[in-house]
């Protein structure tokens, strides 16, 4: 037992004392293997093509009371209807296309460290708006809370891998937009992180842009070093006022803005992968527009994800339709030259953490290997997003560190070629005790917390612990001797007046 405790210590230590320093590219996914391409150069066109078809001849449906966005719309020689219907001209889509920036970066709390969003580099968040969570004594799902919030924001912080927090669980007893609110104000508290944020209220996306200002010093240092993204969900084909409003307001600010539907094939979009990707990259693009109306240059990142229905159920399933799809709208991100938060990894439709979700989630973080996607935002999702799981995620915590050691490639020079080495210990050498041994010996070699047999498998004294119960250890730890950097309590001081100013406005017994 001393011997299991001793070894979990030391890994803690190790994992505490090799936090990842992001002024480096540790997130760099591309300086030494191509992602994989499953469209002919033939088929990306036509899904380009048939998604232009799409905006410009059926259109995209817009609330007809968000009159700024059909404004900016309609001065820009859309068609636009009565009832809120948009059509575009591919003039306009291609040059929204060619406007938007191409990279920004995203800032930690204190703004002394960055990750930049681009086509070049891939970030792993923990996954967003789960409802429920697993309770520590009964292990049965139950709605989220505060303090559950809390709890996982504290492991993003403490995990070395996971490179910012988003909502990942709502605050469900508070379900308004004081509610949401509280979330960027735990987030914000509990890790130092770059954070996502996702609402359902423009007016919070207001009250949040107060309250990162507060922690920047100004609007013009947020804007200089933006500390969050604004995550933006739209229906397929289809945008509500409050979807509308925060593109407006948010690239107005300077924030950062990330949007993306889920085109579910066979119930909100074609069963097929490329009708479900044409509808996905349709959606993208009319906000593309927007933003770019609104501020030409700015930043607006999609990140659709196409799903599909599971004929028997009705649920989400297809496990090989989201692996392709996830594939080919990065890849067809790619050819108009556009970043894409598109990535799947990270979830599962397993109802609870064990072998079924450790399969999913192993091969789905695969195909952020291949798809190379700006973002994975999934990370520690089961029960197909309904409820949020820290063993998950820290598992996919050490699938990423798996990930960044893959794509760093192999080294082929003369030191990694040995072939004076090899001379030197001839047809018959033994290589163990030479220092070019011990010099590599782990340089190219990933050191798992989680994978295989709990290795070293050679020792007599490797712990039996199954997997969940190594998690479960390692968690506790984590969360008993990591520390979040803490804001001053001037800082506080003004989030909480912030709220509290809000709280006044519009009293919570107004929402109900």
């Amino acid at each position: 037992m001393h011997r299991r405790r001793a070894r979990a210590d030391k890994w803690l230590a190790v994992e505490n004392a090799a936090k990842v320093d992001r002024t480096q590219d540790i997130g760099l996914v591309d300086q030494a293997l191509p992602p994989y391409q499953p469209l002919s150069e033939d088929a990306v066109n036509q899904v380009i093509d048939a998604t232009f078809e799409l905006m410009r001849e059926t259109g995209i449906g817009f609330d007809a009371d968000a009159t700024d966005a059909l404004a900016y719309f309609c001065n820009a020689g859309c068609e636009v209807g009565g009832d809120g219907l948009v059509r575009f001209p591919t003039e306009l889509v291609r040059e929204a296309i060619q406007s938007t920036a191409r990279s920004t970066k995203l800032w930690n709390r204190s703004a002394s460290e960055c990750i930049t969003l681009d086509r070049h580099h891939s970030w792993f968040f923990a996954g967003m708006t789960g409802i429920k969570v697993y309770d520590e004594s009964s292990g049965e799902p139950r709605d989220s809370n505060r303090d559950d919030l809390v709890k996982i924001t504290q492991l993003v912080d403490a995990l070395p891998h996971i490179d910012g927090a988003a909502v990942a669980c709502k605050i469900v007893e508070q379900s308004n937009i004081h509610g949401e609110i509280d979330e960027f104000a735990v987030m914000v508290e509990h890790t130092s992180k770059p954070l996502e944020y996702l609402c359902e209220n423009a007016e919070s996306l207001d009250v949040v842009i107060e309250i990162a200002e507060a922690i920047r010093g100004s609007r013009d240092k947020l804007v200089e070093k933006p500390y969050f993204t604004q995550l933006i969900t739209p229906l397929p084909i289809y945008y509500a006022k409050t979807h509308t409003d925060q593109i407006i307001r948010g690239i107005e600010y300077g924030i950062p803005l990330m949007v993306g539907t889920i085109a579910i094939g066979g119930a909100s979009s074609p069963i097929t992968i490329a009708g479900c990707l044409v509808h996905a990259l349709a959606t993208d693009l009319a906000a593309l527009v927007l933003s770019h109306l609104v501020r030409p240059g700015s930043f607006c990142m999609l990140g659709s994800d196409v799903s599909f229905m599971e004929a028997a159920t009705g649920g989400i399933g297809g496990f090989s339709q989201l692996y392709l799809g996830d594939l080919a709208i990065c890849q067809v991100m790619r050819s108009l030259d556009l970043p894409s938060a598109t990535g799947i990894g990270g979830c599962s439709s397993a109802r609870r953490f064990g072998e079924d979700s450790v399969w999913e989630v192993s091969n789905n973080m695969m195909s952020a290997f291949y798809a190379r996607p700006v973002t994975c935002d999934y990370l520690g999702m089961l029960d197909e997003g309904i409820t949020f799981s820290r063993h998950s995620l820290a598992f996919c915590n050490d699938q990423v560190g798996l990930l960044r050691q893959l794509w760093k490639g192999i080294k082929v020079d003369d030191e990694m070629l040995a072939r004076d080495l090899t001379r030197e210990a001839g047809v018959q050498g033994n290589y163990l005790a030479h220092p070019h041994t011990a010099q590599h010996c782990r340089e190219e070699y990933w050191n798992s917390r989680y994978h295989g047999g709990n290795y070293p498998v050679s020792s007599g004294n490797v712990s039996d612990q199954t997997l969940i119960e190594r998690i479960d250890e390692d968690i506790k730890k984590l969360l008993q001797n990591h520390q979040p950097e803490k804001l001053s309590d001037d800082i506080l001081r003004q989030i909480r007046l912030i709220q509290s100013r809000f709280k006044d406005k519009y009293p919570p017994e107004t929402l109900l």
